[in-house]
């Protein structure tokens, strides 16, 4: 049985704000917004290329197990992959978005990387990871199903 990891719920202070930032800075495609059950409005946003989304809503924490709930700004960690950093740079800073320059931590594949914060403070990298040009994540899923 395979298990996906498709939804990532995201603690925000401000679902229009994060939204509007996500969909216009970040440039990922707003899947869901709405109330999905009386008192309940999600917004699912996914980047471009992704199988997995992040999900910012009300009363999201509500519906899972746990004593405490994340502060907005609490996340750090949040990785997108690209296979050109310097063309992700270049689409990223020309949509307005306040992201660091890469770093190239040594010449291997997958160790350059860039980082920008939402404005919650929730911290996110971008990692270019070359190989994914010849071989993106969903054709090499594939062949594993299929193989």
């Amino acid at each position: 049985m395979d298990f996906t990891l498709e939804v990532i719920p995201l603690p925000v202070s401000d679902i229009d704000r994060a939204r509007d930032f996500y969909r216009d800075k970040v440039g990922f495609h707003v899947d869901i917004d709405q109330e999905v059950m009386p008192g309940m409005r999600i917004v699912q946003l996914t980047p471009p290329g992704s199988g997995c989304s992040i999900a910012l809503g009300d009363s999201i924490w509500d519906m899972t197990k746990g004593e405490t709930k994340p502060e907005p700004g609490s996340y750090q960690g949040l990785q997108l992959c690209v296979a050109d950093i310097k063309a992700a740079h270049a689409e990223l800073t020309e949509r307005g978005l306040d992201i660091s320059e890469p770093v190239q931590y040594t010449p291997d594949d997958g160790a350059t990387f860039m980082y920008f914060t939402d404005p919650d403070g929730n911290g996110w990298s971008i990692q270019e990871y070359r190989r994914r040009a010849t071989e993106p994540l969903h054709a090499l899923l594939s062949q594993q199903a299929n193989g």
